[in-house]
C-alpha cells in the first residue's frame, strides 16, 4: 500500500470521528441547558462559550456578547472555519476519495450521502432552529459509516488504518470534552453539598460521551468527578473511554507491525507506554490535578499520532 493512500486512510477515520463528538457535544450542551439546576448553566452565553472552549477557540474576553447564530454556523456549517462539521466531512470524503480502490462501494457511497447531506443543508434554518435535526443526522451517519466500516471491509491492513483513526480520535475528543467540561464545572459548581464533586456538569461530559446509561447501571449512583473520571478514562468495558481506545490503537498497530518488542519511541512503543500507564492509574491521581493530566495526555496522544505518520504514513 502507498503511503499516501495510507494516509487518507488514517485521516478519513479521523475526520469521521471528529465530526461526530462535535456535533454531539453541540446537541448536548445546548439542550441540557434547559435542565440545569443552576441559572449560570442555563445562560446560553454559557453554553456558547463553552461550544467555543471545546474547538479550541475560546473566547477570552468575559464581557464581550457572542451571537448565537453566528456561533452555531462556524461550529456546524462554515466552510471558512477550519474546525466546523462541514470542513470535517468534506475532508474524510476527499480522504475516502484518494483511498477508494482499498475501501467498500457501500462504504463510500454512505460517505458521499454524509457529504451532500451537510453540503445542502440550510445554513439560515440551522442557526435558527435547524441545531437538533442537524447534530441527529451527523450522529446517525457516522454511526452508519462505522457500521459500513466494520461490516463491508476486509478486516486487514485497511481496516487496522482506518481504525486507528478513528480510536485516536476518539481518545483525544473524549479528553478535550473532559477538558471542556471540567472548565464548565470550575465556572458553574453544584447546587449542592461538595459544588465541584457534585457539578451537573459531570452528568453532561457523560452524555456527550454517549456513557451515561452505562456509568449509572455500571455505579449505580449519581454521577460526581470521581465515577466520571474513573468510567471515561480508566474503565476498560466503556466503548468510549481513553483505555478503550488505546487497547484498539495498541491492538491495531501490533496488526500493522508484528515485532514484538518495539523499538523504543516508535508509535507501538509509545501507544503501549500510555496504555500501561493508563492502565495503572488511579482516578485519584487524575483529580489531583484534572488540567495537567489533560495535557499531559493530549501531548501524548499527538507524539503518538505524529510518531505514527513518520513511519507509515510519510511519502
Amino acid at each position: 500500500m502507498l503511503a499516501r493512500v495510507a494516509n487518507n486512510l488514517f485521516w478519513m477515520g479521523r475526520y469521521i470521528e471528529r465530526s461526530e463528538h462535535i456535533a454531539r457535544y453541540l446537541n448536548v450542551n445546548y439542550f441540557s441547558s434547559l435542565d440545569a439546576p443552576n441559572e449560570l448553566s442555563q445562560s446560553r452565553q454559557f453554553v456558547l462559550r463553552s461550544f467555543l472552549f471545546m474547538i479550541g477557540e475560546p473566547e477570552i474576553d468575559p464581557e464581550k456578547v457572542l451571537e448565537e447564530e453566528k456561533v452555531l454556523f462556524n461550529i456546524g456549517l462554515d466552510p471558512d472555519s477550519y474546525y466546523s462539521i462541514i470542513n470535517n466531512v468534506k475532508a474524510a470524503r476527499e480522504n475516502a476519495n484518494g483511498a477508494r480502490d482499498l475501501i467498500s462501494t457501500e462504504l463510500y457511497e454512505a460517505i458521499n450521502k454524509f457529504y451532500h447531506f451537510v453540503l445542502n443543508y440550510n445554513p439560515e434554518y440551522f442557526v435558527k432552529k435547524g441545531l437538533y435535526d442537524y447534530s441527529m443526522n451527523v450522529m446517525e451517519r457516522t454511526a452508519i459509516l462505522r457500521g459500513k466500516i466494520r461490516g463491508t471491509l476486509l478486516h486487514d491492513e485497511v481496516y487496522s488504518i482506518i481504525m486507528l483513526g478513528v480510536n485516536i480520535e476518539r481518545a483525544t475528543q473524549i479528553i478535550r470534552i473532559i477538558n471542556a467540561k471540567y472548565h464548565d464545572a470550575l465556572l458553574a459548581q453544584g447546587s449542592y453539598g461538595d459544588k465541584m464533586g457534585n457539578s451537573f456538569e459531570w452528568s453532561t461530559l457523560l452524555k456527550c460521551a454517549e456513557s451515561y446509561d452505562m456509568m449509572r447501571r455500571f455505579y449505580r449512583k449519581t454521577p460526581n468527578i470521581i465515577c466520571t473520571l474513573e468510567f471515561l478514562v480508566l474503565n476498560g468495558t466503556c466503548p468510549r473511554s481513553v483505555m478503550n481506545s488505546m487497547n484498539q490503537v495498541s491492538k491495531h498497530l501490533h496488526e500493522l507491525d508484528l515485532d514484538k518488542n518495539p523499538k523504543k519511541n516508535s508509535s507501538a512503543f509509545l501507544a503501549g507506554k500510555l496504555r500501561s500507564e493508563i492502565e495503572f492509574m488511579n482516578v485519584e491521581d487524575i483529580e489531583q490535578d484534572v488540567k495537567l493530566f489533560i495535557q499531559r495526555i493530549l501531548e501524548q496522544l499527538y507524539n503518538i499520532s505524529k510518531r505514527m505518520e513518520e513511519e507509515f504514513f510519510k511519502y
